[in-house]
C-alpha cells in the first residue's frame, strides 16, 4: 500500500461522506461513519521509550537515556519493538470493541525538540540538545516504528513532535512567543525534523504550543505550509498538540473566538485537533468563513494514514499475536538499551567492585583493584558488605521518567544489586551483605509531619559506617521534572528551578562522603545536575538517566564489572546555571557545547569506560582525496585505526566534528558531523571507516539558507566534543 494508492483510496472515500461526516474524522476522538463501514478511532496514543498509559508494555529507557547509547541500530530495533507491541495491542483491543484513547496505532513519539536549556522539564523526552545527533536517532526510531510489510503497510504511525521552537518554559507555553532568527531556526531547532521527514519518512507531525516569532505553531502558515510541505515535501497528516487551538484565542489572542481558530488552524493545514475546538468546524463552515475544500483535504490526509496502516484491509499485520508484549526478547533488547544508556563519569578504581577472587573467572581482569576496607591490613580486601543509600535506591519512579507503560517486572537499583550480591554470594567465601537507608525524601526536608528535618540521616550514616562499599542512589524523578501540569509534580511548572540537587540530597550527600567510606553516586535524572561537589568528593559517578524498568540490573551489572560503560552524554554538564542565558532568551548564544565559552564540567559526547582506547591514527580512507569542494558535493570517508592495550573490552563511540573555515556563518565551536559504535576486544587493534556526510560541510546564512560557502575544513575525530 504506497501513498498514491492509500491517498486515491481515502480520496474515493472522503467523497461519499457529508461534509459534516469529514469534518467528525478532524476530531482526535473520530466516530465511526457505519454507513460507510468507518469504525470509531482514537487518534490519541502514546510511546515515548515504550507503549503507553494502555497496561502492560516494555518500558525502555527514557529518551535522554536512549540518545545516550548514540546507537541507530539500537533505536531501530527499539523503535521496531515498541511498534510490534503497539500493533499487538491493538489488534486485542479491536477484537473485543476496545477502540478507546492510548487504543490505537498512531503514536505521538518521538520528541525531537532540542534540548537548549538544562531547566526545562521535557529535556528528558528529548535526544538531547544537538541537532543531528537528535536528527539521527529520532529518524531511527521513526524507521523501526513505521516498519512496512512486503505489501508497504506501516505496522504503526509515528509522530515527530513538538513543531517547532519548543522547549520550555513549561508554564508559559500556553502563552509564549519563542522568537528567533531564521539562522537560529533553520540552523539549531528546524534540522531534527528535516530529517526525520526526509530519512525517517515520519507520517505525521505534531505542532506545539507556543508561538513562534508571532505566529502560533498549529496555525503558523510559514512552517507547516512553506517549510514542512513545501521544502521539505513532507505528505503526512499534521496534528496539533492537545488543546493548542483552543490557546489561538484563550490565551495567544490571535483569533477571538473558536470558530476564528479552526479556520486558521485548519487552513494552515493542521488536519486533526487534540481539544474540543475542531467541534466547531460545522459552525466555520456554516458562518462561509471556511471551505468545504479545506475540511475534505484534511480528512483525505487522516484517511491516508488509516488506509497506510491497514485498517480498512486484511493484512499480515492483524496476526501479531499478544505475546510479542513485554516478550523475553523484548526484555533482552530492553536489557542491552538500558546498559548501553549508562554513562561513567568518574572513577578513580573503586568501580567495578570485587567480591570474590572468582570474578576473574568471570572475565574480570586480575589487574583490577580491590577495596581496601578500615580494619584490614591488605591492600586487596573484598568487599563483603556494599550499603545501598538514597531515596532513589528502591524508587520504581526513578525508572520511567515519564509517558510510561506498565512493566510485568520492575528491577530497582537496591534489587538489582541484590541479585548480583546474591549470585556473588554463592561463588565467593562468604555471604555478600547488602544494606539500605532510604537517608531522605527526594525533595521534602522530611517525609514525615511529626518528625524533625533530615529524620532519616542517622539511619544513611550508620549503613555507611558498617559498609565496605557506598552505592549512593540520588536524582529526581518525573515529579521534579516533567510537563507542566502533570499530575504530582511538586512543582507546577515542571522546570527545574536550577542545576543543583534538592537541598536534602545535597546534604545527604556531604554527610555520606564525610564517613570517609568509598562512595559511588549513581545519579539517576534526566537532565544535567550540578555535579561539582561529586567531581571533587566522591570515588565514581554513574550517570544512569531514568533507566527503564529493568534498570537497575543494569546498573548492578556494571557497578559488579559484567558489563562495561558504554553511554555518552547526549548534553553538556555544565559547572553551574549562573552563565546560562534567561530560560525565556531561544537565542543559542552559550548555550550547548556547539556555543559554549567556558569548559564545563563534563561535555558532551563524554564517557568514560573500564578500559581506554586509544586512536592512534585518522587517514582518509583508500581512494579517497579530499578538498572542500569535494567534501561539499560527496562528503568524506575516514579511516580510524583504534588501540586497546587495556586489560578490558571497550565499547567506544567514535565521534567526528566539523568546522567550516573561511565563512562568517560557522558556529562558534566544531559540531558533531558522524557518530559510530564500535568494540575493541582487549589487546586488538581496529581500523574503523566512518563517512563525515557532506551535510556536515554547510553553514546557514543570515537568511536560513543552507549554503557551502566555505574555503576549507577541519575536521576533528575523538571520544567526546
Amino acid at each position: 500500500m504506497n501513498r498514491d494508492e492509500a491517498r486515491t483510496r481515502a480520496k474515493e472515500l472522503v467523497s461519499k461522506m457529508t461534509v459534516d461526516e469529514a469534518a467528525s474524522q478532524l476530531r482526535f476522538d473520530a466516530p465511526a461513519i457505519e454507513r460507510l463501514g468507518i469504525p470509531e478511532y482514537n487518534w490519541w496514543n502514546e510511546a515515548l521509550h515504550g507503549v503507553a498509559r494502555a497496561g502492560t508494555a516494555t518500558v525502555f529507557p527514557q529518551a535522554i537515556g536512549l540518545a545516550a547509547t548514540f546507537d541507530e541500530e539500537l533505536l531501530e530495533e527499539v523503535g521496531h519493538a515498541i511498534g510490534l507491541e503497539g500493533r499487538a495491542k491493538y489488534n486485542e483491543a479491536v477484537k473485543h470493541g476496545d477502540r478507546d484513547i492510548y487504543k490505537g496505532l498512531t503514536f505521538w513519539a518521538p520528541n525531537v525538540n532540542i534540548f537548549r536549556d538544562s531547566r526545562w522539564g521535557r529535556g528528558h523526552e528529548t535526544y538531547g540538545e544537538d541537532p543531528y545527533l537528535t536528527g539521527c536517532m529520532g529518524a531511527a526510531f521513526i524507521k523501526g516504528m513505521q516498519t512496512r510489510t512486503e505489501d508497504g503497510y506501516m505496522l504503526t504511525a509515528a509522530c515527530a513532535k513538538h513543531f517547532a521552537v519548543h522547549s520550555g518554559p513549561e508554564d508559559l507555553r500556553h502563552t509564549f512567543d519563542a522568537c528567533v532568527d531564521y539562522k537560529e531556526l533553520f540552523e539549531t531547532y528546524l534540522p531534527a525534523f528535516e530529517m526525520c521527514v526526509k530519512e525517517g519518512e515520519v507520517e505525521a507531525v505534531m505542532g506545539a504550543y507556543n508561538r513562534v516569532n508571532g505566529k502560533p505553531c498549529c496555525g503558523h502558515n510559514y512552517l507547516i505550509k512553506d517549510v514542512l510541505r513545501g521544502q521539505w515535501g513532507f505528505e503526512g497528516h499534521f496534528v496539533s498538540d492537545c488543546w493548542a487551538v483552543q490557546d489561538f484565542h484563550m490565551h495567544h489572542h490571535v483569533t477571538e473566538r473558536p470558530e476564528e481558530s479552526v479556520k486558521l488552524a485548519l487552513e494552515s493545514g493542521c488536519d486533526v485537533n487534540c481539544g474540543c475546538t475542531y467541534q466547531r468546524v460545522m459552525n466555520a463552515y456554516e458562518e462561509g468563513i471556511l471551505s468545504e475544500d479545506t475540511i475534505r483535504e484534511a480528512a483525505v490526509r487522516l484517511m491516508t494514514t488509516r488506509y497506510m496502516l491497514g485498517m480498512f484491509d486484511k493484512t499480515e499485520l492483524d496476526d501479531i499475536p499478544y505475546e510479542v508484549v513485554d516478550c523475553p526478547e523484548h526484555q533482552k533488547l530492553n536489557d542491552r538499551a538500558a546498559a548501553e544508556s549508562l554513562v561513567l563519569l568518574k572513577n578513580d578504581g573503586v568501580l567495578p567492585i570485587i567480591v570474590s577472587d572468582s570474578d576473574c573467572d568471570a572475565g574480570l581482569p586480575l589487574c583490577t583493584t580491590h577495596l581496601k576496607r578500615k580494619g584490614t591490613t591488605s591492600d586487596n580486601a573484598k568487599v563483603k558488605t556494599i550499603g545501598v543509600i538514597g531515596p532513589n535506591a528502591d524508587s520504581r519512579r526513578a525508572l520511567m521518567g515519564n509517558y510510561y507503560g506498565t512493566a510485568s517486572r520492575y528491577i530497582t537499583v537496591l534489587e538489582g544489586i541484590q541479585d548480583e550480591a546474591r549470585e556473588a554470594s554463592n561463588t565467593s567465601d562468604g555471604d555478600i551483605r547488602v544494606m539500605y537507608a532510604e537517608g531522605c525524601h527526594l525533595y521534602k526536608d522530611k517525609p514525615d509531619s511529626l518528625a524533625r528535618e533530615d529524620n532519616r540521616l542517622a539511619e544513611a550514616i550508620t549503613v555507611a559506617e558498617h559498609s565496605d562499599v557506598v552505592i549512593l542512589c540520588l536524582g529526581l524523578d518525573e515529579s521534579l521534572e516533567g510537563e507542566e501540569g502533570d499530575e504530582g509534580n511538586a512543582y507546577a511548572s515542571g522546570d527545574k528551578q536550577d542545576l543543583h540537587l534538592p537541598a536534602c540530597q545535597e546534604r545527604l550527600l556531604k554527610a555520606i562522603v564525610e564517613t570517609g567510606k568509598p562512595v559511588v553516586l549513581c545519579n539517576l535524572a534526566g537532565s544535567a545536575i550540578d555535579l561539582s561537589y561529586s567531581k571533587d568528593h566522591v570515588n565514581a559517578i554513574i550517570q544512569a538517566w531514568y533507566p527503564g524498568a529493568r534498570g537497575g540490573r543494569a546498573i548492578a551489572r556494571l557497578i559488579f564489572g559484567k558489563e562495561v560503560p558504554m553511554g555518552k552524554l547526549p548534553v553538556t554538564f555544565y559547572k553551574d546555571s549562573d552563565d546560562l542565558p534567561a530560560f525565556t532568551d531561544y537565542s543559542m548564544k552559550n548555550r550547548t557545547y556547539r556555543f559554549i565559552k567556558d569548559e564545563p564540567l563534563y561535555p558532551f559526547g563524554y564517557g568514560l569506560g573500564y578500559g581506554k582506547a586509544e586512536i592512534t591514527e585518522v587517514k582518509l580512507a583508500e581512494g579517497s582525496t579530499f578538498s572542500y569542494n569535494q567534501a561539499a558535493e560527496n562528503g568524506v570517508e575516514l579511516t580510524v585505526n583504534i588501540k586497546n592495550d587495556s586489560a578490558w573490552k571497550v565499547c567506544e563511540v567514535l565521534q567526528a566534528y566539523v568546522r567550516v573555515l573561511g565563512t562568517e556563518n560557522e558556529i562558534p565551536n566544531p559540531k558533531l558531523a558522524a557518530f559510530k559504535r564500535v568494540n575493541i576486544e582487549s589487546g586488538e587493534e581496529i581500523a574503523v571507516n566512518i563517512i563525515v556526510p557532506k551535510y556536515a560541510f554547510s553553514t546557514v546564512d543570515e537568511r536560513g539558507n543552507r549554503v557551502f560557502d566555505g574555503c576549507d575544513a577541519d575536521i576533528c575525530v575523538g571520544f567526546s566534543s
